[in-house]
């Protein structure tokens, strides 16, 4: 990659030919391609940060189990390399400041490895973390974790009590009330907490030196960072009571409660793919299965082992593992940049992605989404190879797009099925998804309790999903694409009506499961497009100025995570190809596609393009939980540039040039 920076006046950075895009475009094509599995499907790696891989080797130790021969020194090269050469410690994102909760899992890791605290690796990051308060200073997470180990009392917890299993659904508090996620990762965690056992750890490694203040004597852990009044002040009242109280709980409904636990732990464990088919999830219903004295060849646990051995990605020299997997996301995604290439090649690709895609529909079960929305019929597709409890708007609305656009495309002709019936299906579970104030959120319907994200647990603030401004976009993108308006849909409208109201005062839109307003901004822009919104509309054109004015000078554009800080605002980062191709399709989707900046913004992805057709993006630019927990999916530089300028391509030979697909 170039990485001189240009002027944006240099003829070199602002001047591109179709004869250049095309060949881009024909490069990309074959080797996206190339990257299909025989049945059809793409799926590409999906990494974090430091912590998930440092919990995986905490694990094993936790239980005494055998990790595959070179497995761990693998891991702990990986750990190595991505210690920051800068402070010492490890980071969120790529290049990013430093994260106590992420150096304190590393550090704990790698000593469990077999690193000698004096190497000065070792040396180096545990003088990072003490002179910033030391391990005391870590998430809840990281404390919960820690306390495993009896490295901190359990009262650096927050207590969580197994009997919240009892709770109405009136209660302040329940299940319903918080994100998939929170819920898969909190049932099995009341658990252990209720029994709060310590982990075998048979080398007998401890991190106490990683403390200033002996964790013993410490009497305020941290709060959130979000803290505010009313809410804080009292939940941590509650939880001060409950600390002094939990140990004298009555022992038959306690019991109860744990085995209320189990059976919905039990229900959703979702085979080889395991519970959420998230990391986190997984690991803490093994580890319950284990507390509760379940043997290691008991199914239930055999197949929770196998779902997390799954996610370890093991290379000749490193290994990591993946906080999940994305099929679903990349297929779909990967088809639609296909479908805006053409050609025979990309469209047989994109059409085999799409049979892959079909019977992934889930049309049997109910999952939890339902307690909020009994009467609707499920119809969605889940991220991941299975998870039916938890299909998600954004991908459901994707490969209905996908699938409605080969469709359109193409017609119905011997090779292309029908795909009408999964269409409908879909529609009726997304339609019936909306949340009472219009938008939609990426998995349940008015889970905004936002309150919640105050007791002293959420110090991540991530207890929540709700509505959010590139969710409802996609689903707008795609109600309008299947030839809803908004006279004809009201759901529709009500859609549209939260986008515009939705809008930062800047002109752009806060992107809650990309990096970050860029990511947004292209959400939104493709769905009022789509929705018929004109490109002279007052908010459509002070979006465009915004995505012109933030272009990088050398053509591109790029975010940085410092984006998600507590009142968000943009941060200008250096140039990646996907947050480039966001904002060139954000653009076109404006009616921008003759604007200056669009021409160099090809030009950057032009010049930047790697000998194997793809580009390369070290930086992170997707998001697990703002500010938490952040995401590099190595599919993102393979597809969304190769979208971008097939797209520029096919409006510079068009006659209208307007974007006639939802995104």
């Amino acid at each position: 990659m170039n990485s001189k920076v240009e002027s944006l006046q240099r003829v070199k950075t602002r001047d591109v030919s179709l004869d250049t895009v095309e060949r881009s475009i024909q490069a990309a094509t074959r080797s996206l391609s190339d990257l299909a599995q025989s049945d059809g499907h793409i799926c590409f790696e999906l990494e974090a940060d430091a912590t998930i891989p440092s919990e995986y080797i905490l694990y094993h130790h936790f239980r005494a189990t055998e990790v595959k021969p070179g497995l761990e020194q693998k891991i702990g090269a990986y750990l190595r390399r991505t210690q920051s050469p800068h402070h010492g410690g490890w980071s969120l994102v790529h290049d990013g400041a430093f994260d106590m909760s992420a150096s304190v899992k590393a550090y704990f890791a790698l000593k469990m490895i077999g690193d000698d605290i004096e190497a000065p690796h070792m040396r180096k990051a545990r003088a990072a973390i003490l002179s910033r308060g030391g391990a005391s200073n870590a998430n809840v997470f990281t404390r919960f974790m820690l306390a495993l180990y009896g490295e901190v009392p359990w009262t650096a917890v927050p207590v969580m009590p197994v009997e919240i299993m009892h709770l109405p659904k009136w209660f302040p508090f329940h299940l319903d009330k918080v994100s998939y996620w929170a819920r898969t990762v909190m049932v099995p965690l009341f658990v252990l907490q209720a029994k709060k056992p310590l982990a075998k750890n048979l080398r007998g490694i401890g991190v106490q030196e990683l403390f200033v203040t002996p964790p013993a004597s410490v009497r305020t852990w941290p709060g959130s960072p979000h803290a505010a009044w009313p809410w804080t002040p009292i939940f941590g009242a509650i939880d001060r009571v409950l600390q002094k109280t939990q140990d004298y709980f009555p022992k038959t409904p306690r019991q109860r409660a744990i085995d209320k636990a189990v059976a919905w732990v039990s229900e959703r464990l979702n085979g080889e793919d395991g519970l959420g088919a998230i990391y986190p999830a997984m690991a803490n219903s093994v580890l319950m299965y284990d507390v509760l004295g379940y043997p290691k060849d008991h199914p239930q646990v055999k197949i929770a082992c196998e779902a997390i051995e799954k996610l370890v990605v093991e290379k000749d020299d490193e290994a990591y593992v993946q906080p999940c997997v994305s099929p679903v996301w990349d297929t779909a995604l990967s088809g639609h940049a296909l479908l805006e290439a053409g050609g025979a090649q990309a469209e047989a690709t994109a059409r085999d992605g799409l049979d892959w895609l079909k019977p992934l529909q889930v049309l049997d079960i109910k999952g939890d989404w339902a307690a909020a929305k009994p009467d609707v019929r499920p119809g969605g597709w889940a991220f991941q190879y299975a998870n039916p409890h938890y299909p998600d708007l954004d991908d459901t609305a994707v490969v209905v797009m996908a699938m409605d656009r080969a469709m359109r495309q193409h017609g119905l002709v011997s090779d292309m099925p029908d795909y009408s019936a999964s269409i409908a299906r879909a529609r009726e579970w997304v339609e019936g998804l909306q949340s009472a104030d219009g938008g939609w959120a990426a998995f349940d319907a008015d889970n905004n309790h936002h309150y919640l994200n105050h007791i002293p647990f959420s110090d991540h603030g991530a207890l929540l999903d709700p509505p959010t401004a590139d969710v409802t976009a996609r689903v707008v993108s795609m109600l309008s694409q299947l030839g809803e308006t908004r006279e004809t849909s009201r759901a529709l409208d009500r859609g549209v009506t939260y986008l515009l109201n939705d809008q930062e005062t800047d002109g752009s839109w806060y992107g809650r499961w990309g990096m970050n307003f860029i990511y947004g901004t292209w959400s939104v822009l493709c769905a009022l497009n789509a929705a018929g919104v004109d490109p002279s509309h007052p908010q459509v054109k002070k979006a465009a100025a915004w995505l012109i004015r933030i272009q990088n000078p050398d053509g591109g554009w790029g975010e940085d995570a410092l984006s998600y800080k507590i009142n968000p605002e943009f941060e200008p980062g250096k140039s990646t190809a996907s947050q480039t191709a966001w904002a060139l399709l954000a653009l076109m989707a404006a009616g921008e596609v003759d604007d200056p900046a669009v021409a160099r913004g090809i030009n950057f992805l032009s010049r930047t393009q790697g000998a194997d057709g793809f580009w390369s993006e070290e930086r992170y630019t997707a998001t697990g939980f703002p500010r938490v927990f952040y995401l590099r999916y190595h599919g993102y530089p393979k597809f969304f540039p190769l979208w971008a300028m097939a797209r520029f391509r096919n409006l510079k030979k068009s006659n209208t040039g307007k974007v006639a697909y939802g995104i």
